[in-house]
């Protein structure tokens, strides 16, 4: 192919990439929230309190998981998201792209919470646990102290049995 017809074509596939791309729906990026299904069976937290119950969305995939909170402008009080891994693996958060104030609840294996820590909206600042969870629980800012979660209070749900079941 002669040097002007290559640079013709890659005119024209450029062109044609450019409007495809256009065409795509809005993305995490473009500040999309994701908003998933709420689990029909609620999350409860045995703490030395009592029992407090919530309504979660289960983030259990890389894409759900990458994507989160982000862009959540508000929250119910007795609403969360549950992200679930594979198996039990250092973690690391960070509130980028995410104006609401949360509190991070990272729980083993076995259900029991392993570290509370807070994320400050829009920090990118890395939130671990310090060892490897299975899963983290994201709630508003202040709801665990509130319900009186602490470290190894129990979290049940059934996302967390199963998971835990098939490691």
């Amino acid at each position: 192919m002669a040097p002007s017809r290559i640079a013709a074509w890659m005119g024209g596939f450029a062109a044609a990439l450019v409007i495809c791309l256009s065409l795509q729906p809005p993305t995490a990026a473009q500040g999309q929230a994701m908003e998933l299904p709420v689990h029909p069976e609620p999350l409860i937290a045995e703490t030395d309190e009592g029992e407090r119950s919530f309504n979660i969305e289960i983030a259990d995939d890389p894409g759900e998981r990458s994507r989160g909170l982000m862009f959540r402008q508000e929250m119910d009080n007795d609403h969360g998201m549950l992200f679930v891994f594979e198996e039990s693996q250092p973690v690391g958060f960070w509130m980028k792209n995410t104006p609401l104030p949360l509190d991070l609840v990272f729980i083993g294996q076995d259900g029991k919470v392993r570290a509370i820590e807070k994320g400050e909206p829009f920090s990118e600042a890395p939130i671990a646990p310090g060892e490897p969870v299975q899963f983290v629980l994201e709630l508003n800012a202040g709801t665990v102290a509130e319900a009186g979660i602490e470290n190894g209070d129990l979290i049940r749900h059934p996302a967390i049995s199963q998971a835990a079941g098939a490691n």
